[in-house]
């Protein structure tokens, strides 16, 4: 059995629970570039060099501003802050000094933060980094009165024009409790144009299992107007909102910004006159006071700035930040998201997702794909494989239905290693089922689970440190005695109402707070325990999406949207692609279409291999053409090459690039649909070199033709004669 150390990381509040016998001196999991000493706090102890492969834990704030140019054509070398427009140092110097309104903002005895919080003691705090591209800096502010201590981490970066922050807010009284705080904004800041007119905002709704899901949204902002957007509920990407998105003002300059919380979470953009447009972001549901020496923290938000005629410049960069510095990596570097395949998902009636699976026919699934030189790198069982009465979403008994799997999933994980493969996982563990008979943790500890009327869930309250530590060291065991490789969670319900009801009077939102916190310890505890493991991130598909849980994880399942629609499959990546560089999704049907449609830097397939109406090489080639296009998903600029007018019918073409600038090379990835009258579109690729020479080659008939980066930029015309179809070119520089 594992067991825990229980200390404090001071500077990095991470609760990370280590097996026995590590030391209490150990580093902090903040970043890999910030481990640090510390004592008498909860952390792992573990080397610098395991450190090396665990978790970006980020979460991110921010709030400054840099307005920095970049070179023309969308070229991809990066300016230092400091080289152009506004130094992002000398920006984090004169908003967070003594005398002045920092870039945030919350209520205090009925009074709003502006109007006291300069008369506050002041301090400052430059702390160690271990990445040179890195500065972090913590400012204090103290009301002497009432104790109350607001503390902001500050980081800078050196390679982005790009500054975050977190505020924490504790109790410095062994006594008294706090008068109540609310309306806490992570950032509550101005930004200034030169010229006159609206800002644009480009923003995103969230996932809610549709095919316009992750759907890019435009909205003008004329004086006195403004958007406002939250998600449906307790996951941070549900439906109505997606915690990324992009502020254009009038000067051609922007502000890319990302929020980091796993939660309720809001933004507003107001256009507040012809030269400002204002920013508030942070938890919509807060109002509390603190208890003695009792320290809360904020949702961050992660601000990039832009300058160029484009507004994908500010995207692009934000896409590199977020690999370079809020995605984990293994060994120091970012880990190649695999090519999966189901194993026996579903069946006949009544099987349901993987309830039907047994450890015979899952080690016969695997020799089949070995047999036909199809195999993925990793095989992959879902929901239903413990103890659930033949219905998958009885949940709350984490052990392998021994009727299934006698002998465990051991077996099955040895078979697929004997391959080459690896293995990968689903659970649940914040859901725990009401309507079953067997045993589960909310039988044993009822003070670990919450429910509220009309609803046949459970919750499993992870800011209950018990049960965290529970669930932590089972999930662990099972990590090991099983062989997992990939830890897949899923959450399957809305978390908000039990929050609310687990809240006690003027102490709203402490329960979504300390809940989150025990998200991001029980995720960063799993990462230290086991450096090469791979969190794949899904709640009913993609809805707990923000800077948070990617600097942790990756989307392997980015929608609940009808498996393997490819229309929807397209609008997904389209959308997601302006933000985040790593997700995936599900391919169902044999055909290049189909699979293209689902083409990203990770897939999963659901083959029925046993139909006589496929053919093995047809198999056979779509694995190697993942194989081959999935690196131009990464370090790439990605151009959207069609609008996103109508383009959820049926009867238009979608097209987009992806292009690595430094290689000199990259793919077009066009889709006629079905209904579409048209046999040709015409497209202008982006961010070549128009003095270059480029090789074009089709990847369906092999024919190349030879072209200029100017030519390629002014237009070429893409034909398919009939839908639906897809075409891939692949360009390299000459």
């Amino acid at each position: 059995m594992m067991k825990t150390i229980n200390g404090c990381i001071p500077n990095c509040r991470r609760l990370v629970e280590t097996p026995a016998g590590a030391a209490r001196r150990g580093r902090c999991l903040h970043r890999p570039h910030e481990a640090k000493q510390c004592d008498n706090l909860e952390c792992t102890a573990i080397n610098r060099k395991a450190n090396h492969g665990i978790v970006r834990s980020i979460i991110i704030t921010i709030f400054g501003a840099i307005l920095m140019c970049v070179s023309p054509a969308n070229s991809q070398p990066l300016l230092s802050p400091s080289s152009k427009g506004i130094d992002v140092h000398k920006w984090i110097e004169k908003n967070f000094a003594k005398g002045k309104v920092p870039p945030f903002s919350f209520i205090y005895r009925g009074k709003s933060s502006d109007t006291f919080i300069k008369s506050w003691r002041f301090s400052t705090e430059k702390m160690k980094s271990f990445d040179t591209n890195v500065e972090k800096t913590v400012y204090t502010y103290s009301d002497v009165k009432s104790s109350l201590i607001v503390k902001c981490e500050v980081t800078s970066f050196n390679d982005f024009p790009a500054v975050e922050w977190l505020i924490r807010i504790s109790n410095g009284s062994s006594v008294n409790n706090t008068p109540v705080i609310s309306s806490l904004a992570a950032a509550d800041h101005t930004f200034f144009s030169v010229n006159e007119g609206g800002s644009t905002l480009y923003h995103a709704l969230g996932s809610d299992a549709k095919r316009e899901d992750f759907m890019p949204l435009k909205s003008s902002l004329a004086v006195g107007s403004g958007v406002y957007m939250t998600p449906k509920g307790g996951r941070s990407s549900d439906a109505t909102a997606f915690p990324f998105f992009n502020i254009e003002t009038p000067d051609k300059t922007g502000i890319m910004v990302a929020i980091g919380w796993t939660g309720k979470w809001y933004a507003n953009v107001q256009q507040k006159s012809k030269h400002a447009v204002v920013l508030k972001a942070g938890m919509e549901n807060f109002s509390l006071y603190l208890l003695p020496k009792e320290e809360i923290r904020s949702p961050k938000v992660c601000l990039l700035f832009w300058k160029g005629e484009d507004r994908m410049v500010g995207h692009n960069q934000f896409r590199k930040l977020i690999l370079a510095h809020y995605t984990r990596k293994i060994n120091g570097d970012i880990p190649q998201l695999p090519l999966a395949a189901f194993l026996d998902r579903e069946g006949p009636v009544p099987c349901n997702e993987h309830v039907c699976a047994t450890e015979n026919h899952s080690i016969s699934e695997i020799k089949r794909h070995r047999q036909f030189n199809i195999l993925p790198e990793v095989f992959w069982l879902d929901a239903g494989w413990y103890p659930c009465e033949g219905y998958w979403p009885n949940v709350g008994n984490w052990t392998p239905n021994k009727d299934n799997f006698p002998n465990g999933l051991k077996p099955i994980s040895d078979a697929a290693h004997q391959v080459g493969s690896k293995f990968l996982l689903w659970f649940e563990p914040e859901r725990v089922s009401k309507n079953k008979s067997f045993i589960s943790v909310d039988k044993e500890h009822p003070d670990w689970v919450t429910a509220i009327p009309n609803n046949n869930n459970l919750l499993l309250n992870l800011g209950n440190k018990d049960a965290r530590l529970w669930i932590t060291n089972h999930i662990s065991n099972m990590i090991q005695k099983e062989g997992i490789s990939y830890y897949r969670q899923d959450f399957n319900f809305d978390p908000l109402p039990f929050w609310k009801q687990m809240d006690g009077e003027n102490r709203a939102g402490m329960a979504e707070i300390r809940h989150i916190e025990g998200l991001y310890a029980f995720w960063d505890s799993l990462l230290a325990r086991f450096p090469d493991l791979i969190i794949d991130n899904c709640a009913s598909g993609g809805r707990r999406l923000d800077l948070e849980t990617t600097s942790r994880s990756s989307p392997f399942w980015r929608t609940d949207y009808t498996y393997g629609e490819p229309i929807g499959s397209q609008c997904h990546t389209y959308g997601l692609n302006f933000y985040l560089p790593l997700t995936g999704t599900g391919s169902f049907e044999m055909s290049s279409y189909h699979f293209r449609s689902a083409m990203s830097s990770n897939m999963v397939t659901d083959w029925d291999i046993e139909n006589k109406k496929y053919k093995l090489s047809d198999m056979q080639k779509l694995i190697q053409e993942f194989k081959e296009l999935r690196p131009y998903y990464y370090h790439s600029d990605y151009y959207p090459l069609t609008d996103t007018v109508n383009m959820l019918n049926d009867d238009v073409w979608l097209a987009y690039q992806m292009n690595r600038f430094e290689k000199g090379d990259g793919l077009v990835m066009a889709f006629r649909r079905p209904q579409s009258l048209n046999n040709n579109i015409v497209v202008k690729l982006k961010g070549l070199d128009a003095k270059a020479s480029y090789e074009v080659k089709n990847q369906d008939t092999g024919e190349k033709t030879t072209r200029s980066g100017i030519d390629l930029a002014k237009g070429i015309t893409l034909t398919l004669n009939e839908g639906p179809a897809s075409l891939c070119l692949i360009y390299r520089k000459l």
